[in-house]
């Protein structure tokens, strides 16, 4: 069978990987979408890494995807925040590498807790995830939204899937200043628009023709369907088949790995409908 679906926008964390384990067939995956000429971005909620370094990862797992490819929440963020100030504007950020690359690329002058404490201010608190952040740094940052500065969160993620199983995600992170503070952020990452439409700016394509892949329902799965895109859940990260069942947010096809999906891309399998 032929495939209506031409391009794809691709989750990496729970999708094609697990942390540091790629998915089985990760390889094969991508030379099944070269084959077929399907056209794909990867996009991802994790603020943790620059596209560069996703591209290296990629490239340890044998997969060769250049940086233009890859779309993550922390460049999503940069884009929007730098459309609405001038480089130089002062950023108290909560990130790791790719949240704090992403900003100062887009002439963002971070300041440390050390800053805000010696009376220095902010025209924004953005807060992504990272496994290294201090009481100290959410402290400081809970101090200037209480005084007003602008609150932007990289994406509403509760957990982010490890080898382990799910850890604290972005939106825990992010919930411990609006737990302090009571203002809820501006929340840039999906299921939000701004990932989707520059995703789809990247491939050049209509909407008819994208499908989104995801572990998700409640980011991937909901933004696609609010997007007016097609929704693929695979079911190797967060969410399980009994979970699609019992969600308002439902997946037009699932898929139990990228291998699954590859075959069905081949036309080789019939996928399966909620």
């Amino acid at each position: 069978m032929t495939t209506p679906i031409t391009h794809l926008i691709l989750d990496m964390d729970g999708v094609l990987w697990r942390g540091d384990t790629p998915m089985p067939g990760l390889v094969d995956f991508f030379a099944t979408l070269r084959r077929n000429h399907i056209g794909f971005v990867l996009a991802t909620n994790n603020a943790t890494k620059t596209a560069v370094m996703y591209t290296a990862k990629l490239a340890r797992f044998g997969v060769d995807v250049p940086p233009e490819q890859i779309l993550t929440s922390a460049e999503a963020t940069a884009a929007h925040l730098a459309g609405e100030y001038p480089p130089g504007t002062p950023a108290y950020i909560v990130g790791d590498t790719g949240l704090h690359e992403a900003l100062t690329a887009r002439g963002f002058r971070p300041i440390a807790p050390a800053d805000v404490r010696a009376g220095q201010s902010a025209a924004v608190v953005v807060v992504g995830y990272t496994p290294h952040a201090t009481y100290e740094d959410f402290a400081m940052g809970a101090l200037l939204v209480h005084r007003g500065v602008r609150f932007v969160g990289t994406n509403p993620d509760p957990s982010f899937p490890s080898e382990l199983g799910p850890v604290p995600g972005a939106g825990a992170l992010i919930a411990v200043i609006s737990t302090t503070t009571g203002v809820q952020p501006l929340l840039i990452g999906k299921p939000g628009p701004i990932l989707f439409q520059e995703a789809i700016k990247r491939l050049g394509a209509e909407p008819a023709g994208v499908a989104m892949v995801g572990d998700r329902l409640s980011t991937d799965i909901a933004g696609a369907k609010a997007a007016g895109l097609r929704a693929i859940l695979v079911l190797t990260g967060i969410s399980s088949r009994d979970d699609a069942a019992a969600s308002p947010d439902k997946p037009d096809f699932i898929f139990d790995d990228i291998t699954a999906l590859a075959a069905f891309l081949e036309g080789q399998s019939v996928p399966t409908h909620v």
